[in-house]
């Protein structure tokens, strides 16, 4: 059986030692600190009594059952699926446009440009809210789909950006010339040498942007009419109106949710860091 003590190597001062293991804990505490609030609400979405308190009496699957069967929840999470993956392919196109755009040429003002695309990204989301709903009113977009998609997709936008971007840093322009001089049109040389490249950071700006909009709520507050209510928002409202245990029911299946789009992204940086090796190698 292997030894999971650590070895250290030779002549270790017992300095050196204690800050090994002092700074594991506290890495360890501060991950327990961040993660704890999100795992207690778990165990209590599959009690069985109506309030949110330990020691829980009894397990059960009623909230779920509730929450299946309520009208209102399933179209919050219907409207959540039409509007989460129209803003993403609308942020992820625009995104990945934007950033080879950015990329190919050098301008003045290209740093205030990049600033300017980034910026949901820094102001608090009720300006952004704000300022978007001042702009949609004059055109009667406000409660509407399409107005939702777009403030959601305006969010999710920096976010392929910043991936999109962090791809092309390493992109060899070599192969785009090598397209080209074989005949190649921008169009294709794009689609069949430059995505295929960058297509893990399009695919992880994405992810950031379905998750945004998916969890979006502040937006939506000042956006989305009566027809248009949301999962964030209608958890929003319960927990304004009166605390459900339906409400840790949804929780858990948003934490489900986002842990398996965060393992995605993972396994697709681990597989572009692979790739990466393997052409270093070569």
């Amino acid at each position: 059986m292997k030894k999971l003590a650590p070895r250290f190597p030779p002549h270790t001062s017992l300095a050196q030692r204690l800050w090994y293991y002092s700074h594991r804990t506290l890495c360890l505490l501060i991950l327990l600190f961040l993660i704890l609030p999100i795992l207690v609400i778990m165990p209590l979405s599959f009690s069985d009594n109506t309030l949110l308190l330990y020691p829980i009496p009894s397990y059960s699957l009623k909230w779920y059952q509730a929450l299946f069967a309520s009208e209102d929840w399933m179209r919050a999470a219907k409207n959540s699926f039409i509007v989460a993956p129209s803003a993403t392919v609308i942020a992820t196109v625009l995104g990945t446009l934007a950033a080879v755009g950015l990329h190919k040429v050098n301008f003045w003002g290209k740093s205030l440009l990049m600033a300017i695309l980034i910026s949901p990204m820094i102001v608090p989301l009720v300006v952004v809210g704000v300022g978007i709903y001042l702009f949609f009113a004059p055109y009667g977009v406000t409660s509407s789909y399409s107005g939702l998609i777009l403030a959601h997709a305006a969010l999710g936008t920096p976010f392929v950006v910043t991936t999109v971007m962090a791809s092309l840093a390493g992109f060899d322009q070599n192969l785009l010339r090598a397209a080209y001089s074989l005949g190649a049109h921008p169009l294709k040389s794009f689609f069949t040498v430059t995505l295929p490249i960058i297509a893990p950071g399009v695919i992880a700006g994405a992810l950031f942007a379905f998750a945004t909009s998916f969890d979006e709520v502040v937006v939506t507050l000042f956006l989305a009419g009566p027809e248009q209510v949301t999962l964030p928002r209608e958890m929003f409202s319960g927990i304004r109106e009166n605390i459900s245990p339906i409400i840790a029911a949804v929780a858990t299946i948003l934490i489900v949710f986002s842990t398996c789009l965060l393992l995605t992204l993972e396994w697709l940086r681990g597989r572009s860091q692979a790739a990466a090796t393997a052409k270093d190698r070569e």
